[in-house]
């Protein structure tokens, strides 16, 4: 009986220390992100070529991929997201999430909705003066987009903009270029 107990008491302390180790895991916060002061969104509206990413899965093989936003009656945005898929000349895919705002103060923080309810996270961490270049982040580092008016930036700019994403946690081996063909 009393190796019974043991065992027990045992299997209770391993299961309260198991739960204590989750609830910790779930409650540590990664390290802050930091975001723009502030978005002109009528600006900050229209085309943007994704230069280099962090693909998600559906963004694997992109080619020409760009992202469009449209400042929506009801204060959303709009997007449309086309890309060649594993070619330039391959099928062409569109998807139509939509961005809600959730930082009004800024404008720099979004939730982005491929699929009702659930809303990704979408930060404006990096917007150049003229509204030419852009990064979108994520707290968690996971994902990335380097996007500019224009298909190709200048070598020297995407190096900064590496530096800068290094600075801000992000594993910059793991970023990817986007062929631009236009």
């Amino acid at each position: 009986m009393q190796t019974e107990e043991k065992i027990l008491r045992f299997s209770n302390v391993l299961t309260w220390l198991l739960l204590c180790f989750m609830i910790q895991s779930c409650t540590m916060a990664a390290k802050p992100i930091h975001t723009v002061k502030s978005v002109d969104l009528e600006r900050f509206m229209g085309d943007w070529y994704v230069i280099a990413n962090i693909p998600t899965f559906i963004e694997k093989g992109a080619h020409n991929a760009v992202e469009s936003y449209h400042l929506a009656e009801d204060g959303t945005i709009e997007t449309t997201f086309t890309f060649n898929k594993d070619a330039s000349d391959g099928p062409l895919k569109v998807y139509t999430p939509r961005g809600f705002l959730q930082d009004k103060s800024s404008n720099a923080v979004w939730g982005m909705q491929f699929i009702w309810p659930f809303k990704a996270e979408y930060r404006i961490i990096y917007l150049d003066e003229n509204y030419t270049q852009t990064v979108i982040g994520r707290t968690k580092r996971d994902y990335v987009w380097i996007m500019a008016r224009t298909p190709k930036i200048p070598d020297t700019d995407y190096a900064r903009i590496l530096d800068f994403l290094e600075s801000e946690g992000y594993d910059i081996q793991k970023i990817k270029k986007v062929p631009q063909s236009g």
